[in-house]
């Protein structure tokens, strides 16, 4: 009720003010007028702390990049690079956005997507009114941009999202504890290991330091690289890491050898880092392994295959082990936190304007599969009209050019303004627009994900 409040009382201020400028003959900061607004940066506070900020160009060409920035400290951002901010505003685009809450936690989709809309309403104010807005987020910012395109009608016009988390907190919650569970009871069997409940990061990179290890140490054994793989497919992580040619899909060995590049640098860190955000957040432990049949959660991932052989290959009994870790699972979720994490960070429940979303195909942070869960959730909703995807074929989160993303940007651009999608997200069509920029190159492929093990089943 206060910010609704408060929004009112800005629109009054602003409806006064266009009416004394009127009277006066004068034009104030805010009202749309033929004069454009002055170009330069801009920044300010919003209600609860969140700072924003905003970049006009020169020559604006009336339509404004609403920028959700990713995961880590809340530091406002209007663009996801230097290089793409730099083009998008010689093109004549604005851009702006917000924090988020500085005094939260760097999970921070309790107060994202409403500092992302008032941050809209401060630009209004001080620069001026759009002509089009479009909404674009990466990371955990493509879950604040898919919440945006879900609830924006008549805010926004549009949204791109480059690496989003768009399957949401619950999944990503999920998935990675069955994995990290995975590690602690085959890898470090007998030992206690804290997975949930963590008091600091502190607490939490303890135990990523001691995961971290055990994957270490396993990886000199046939057993230790089977017992890898099978944490591994839990966790969706993508089997070709930077550096390398993507491994053979018949050779497992090789699959595992990539998987286990992405654990040895560091990526154990980040999740437990992660995890301690959200619990942050959403007041509680969010997810559980009690209950999981870890055989069946194995038969839904495109790496099962890569398990199987490679405990073949060990002289190892792949079932005895998915049986054990289902007689141990014992870890039970907070329903609270559970329901707060479910109604602050999924997003998965339609569209209300277009969505183009993009995403690497070898993401060990946010997998490609999310993509696959989150567009059959939109199309059970009824709006798969309104989404459109497209993948780049290259390693690592977030790892796009410059070219890719003004791209992608100028293909939501045409949808707005047409109404029409008209083959523009197809990968040629993508290519050839970004290669026509002359800028650093593009990757875009024909591609289809696949299925994201561990998803919540659809509602």
């Amino acid at each position: 009720m206060p910010n609704r409040l408060l929004t009112r009382a800005c629109t009054l201020g602003a409806t006064i003010a266009l009416l004394g400028a009127a009277l006066t003959g004068t034009a104030t900061a805010g009202s749309v007028t033929s004069t454009a607004p002055t170009a330069g940066h801009r920044t300010g506070t919003l209600a609860d702390g969140a700072t924003w900020i905003a970049d006009v160009p020169a020559h604006w060409n009336g339509t404004l990049l609403l920028f959700s920035h990713g995961y880590g400290p809340t530091i406002a951002a209007d663009a996801p690079t230097t290089a793409s901010q730099q083009e998008l505003l010689a093109e004549g685009y604005a851009l702006a956005g917000s924090s988020y809450d500085p005094s939260g936690s760097w999970w921070a989709l309790d107060s994202a997507e409403r500092d992302q809309f008032a941050t809209l309403d401060a630009f209004n104010r001080t620069v001026a009114r759009p002509a089009r807005t479009l909404s674009v987020g990466e990371s955990m910012g493509g879950l604040v941009n898919a919440r945006i395109a879900r609830d924006g009608a008549g805010r926004v016009d549009g949204a791109v999202g480059i690496c989003g988390l768009v399957a949401g907190g619950v999944d990503l919650d999920d998935y990675q504890l069955q994995a990290e569970y995975t590690i602690a009871a085959l890898l470090l069997p007998g030992q206690q290991v804290k997975l949930t409940g963590f008091s600091s990061a502190a607490d939490a990179a303890t135990t990523a330091g001691r995961l971290t290890a055990a994957v270490t140490a396993a990886q000199a054994t046939a057993q230790g690289r089977a017992r890898i793989a099978l944490a591994a497919a839990y966790l969706n992580l993508s089997d070709w890491a930077p550096g390398l040619n993507p491994p053979a899909a018949d050779d497992p060995a090789a699959q595992e050898a990539q998987q286990y590049v992405w654990l040895a640098q560091g990526l154990l860190a980040f999740i437990e880092n992660g995890r301690w955000s959200i619990e942050q957040s959403a007041g509680g432990n969010t997810s559980g392994t009690a209950g999981t049949d870890y055989a069946r959660l194995l038969s839904g991932s495109e790496h099962a295959a890569e398990v199987r052989a490679l405990y073949r290959q060990a002289g190892l009994d792949l079932h005895a082990d998915t049986a054990a870790l289902t007689r141990g699972a014992g870890i039970h979720a907070d329903p609270q936190a559970v329901r707060h994490l479910e109604q602050t960070s999924t997003a998965g429940q339609g569209l209300a304007v277009p969505l183009l979303d993009v995403h690497t195909i070898s993401d060990q942070l946010v997998p490609v599969q999310q993509e696959q869960a989150f567009a059959q959730r939109v199309r059970a909703a009824g709006d798969g009209a309104l989404l459109r995807q497209a993948y780049v074929d290259r390693q690592s989160h977030c790892n796009f050019t410059t070219a890719e993303i003004v791209a992608s940007v100028h293909a939501l651009d045409h949808r707005v303004s047409t109404g029409h999608w008209d083959g523009q997200t197809s990968a040629a069509a993508l290519q050839s627009a970004a290669d026509r920029l002359g800028l650093d190159g593009a990757a875009f492929i024909t591609y289809r994900p696949g299925r994201l093990v561990g998803a919540q089943p659809i509602n």
